[in-house]
């Protein structure tokens, strides 16, 4: 066990949300499904899996941009779960997001200058003096140019709108920041210019950073430990450098056997029939067993746990468990 202070603490996360169906009818959609973990001080955590496994709504949960359905999250120790009003308003100064998209989560009729400054106008905080200040200090953090402040977002290529992004989660100095697939929307080129970005910033700031994705080759680079999500379910949760030595759960196996290799023994090939369940009506018992080679009737019928199979190594399925 770590000795690492504990930032972040899931138990039992639920999201669900009521969608229409035809006719008028109504029904529940599973997006975060009972979710445990916990996120160290300082550290990178990995979260990934397809697209539609509910990653960004666990995150978005976390930064309380939806109420829970169930379960609660305690912040540096705090319960934040029912946080209302100015208590909720406190917190997000200390926990801010990256989002996927740069493009679309600035406001085109705004200059980089005033988005810049809007964090510190809603918060109230400094005079305008100090405000214009800390802004330049911003960019200068960031790498970007000061003359870009008088642009607006559509004058600016990706690359330079995300160091917008990451200025602006940035300004209210938080402990956490969620970082939504911050590179998929960038050219090849610029993904390592801002995860390297990140990487500095972190260590200078020292930020904790939940780094969602669905490319495995950047969390391994970037992430300490990682979490592998399906259907709203954490599947396998280890060290990033044990989940790609040994892989216990048949769908991190098959994800890993997904990546492309050059110059390296390529991995056993795990092949998934079929697709992603719909998280409106998920399968029984393993929410996997729809598609995994190995299912049997345990595995139709039985939800598995998350269990720790080695030392920080934890997985929820029954074969791994009845091997280990």
């Amino acid at each position: 066990m770590s000795d690492s202070k504990i930032l972040v603490e899931m138990k039992g996360v639920k999201q669900h949300f009521t969608v229409k169906k035809s006719r008028g009818q109504k029904a529940t959609l599973y997006a975060v499904d009972g979710v445990d973990l916990t996120i160290e001080q300082g550290e990178t955590f990995g979260l990934v899996g397809e697209s539609g496994c509910g990653k960004s709504t666990l995150g978005k949960t976390l930064l309380r941009l939806y109420p829970l359905t169930a379960g609660q999250i305690l912040f540096d120790g705090q319960d934040i779960s029912t946080l209302k009003g100015k208590e909720l308003t406190q917190f997000r100064c200390k926990a801010q997001m990256i989002f996927q998209d740069p493009s679309s989560c600035l406001n085109p009729r705004r200059k980089i200058r005033d988005i810049l400054l809007e964090p510190y106008r809603i918060h109230k905080l400094y005079s305008p003096e100090e405000r214009e200040k800390k802004v330049l200090e911003l960019c200068d953090m960031v790498g970007l140019s000061h003359i870009y402040l008088d642009r607006y977002p559509h004058e600016m290529s990706g690359g330079q709108k995300q160091r917008v992004g990451i200025a602006r989660a940035l300004a209210l100095h938080p402990k956490l920041i969620v970082c939504d697939e911050p590179v998929s929307a960038l050219d090849v080129s610029i993904q390592a210019q801002v995860i390297n970005l990140l990487q500095d910033l972190q260590e200078k700031l020292d930020l904790t950073y939940l780094f969602i994705s669905h490319n495995l080759s950047v969390v391994e680079h970037c992430c300490r430990r990682i979490g592998v999500m399906y259907l709203g379910h954490i599947v396998e949760l280890a060290p990033a450098g044990e989940i790609y030595r040994s892989a216990l759960h048949p769908y991190t196996q098959a994800l890993l056997s997904a990546v492309p290799t050059i110059g390296e023994a390529s991995r056993e090939k795990v092949t998934l029939t079929g697709d992603l369940p719909s998280p409106v009506s998920p399968p029984s018992g393993c929410p996997f067993h729809t598609r995994c080679p190995y299912a049997d009737e345990t595995c139709r019928s039985q939800r598995p746990a998350l269990s720790e199979v080695s030392p920080g190594h934890w997985a929820a399925c029954h074969r791994v468990r009845g091997h280990s």
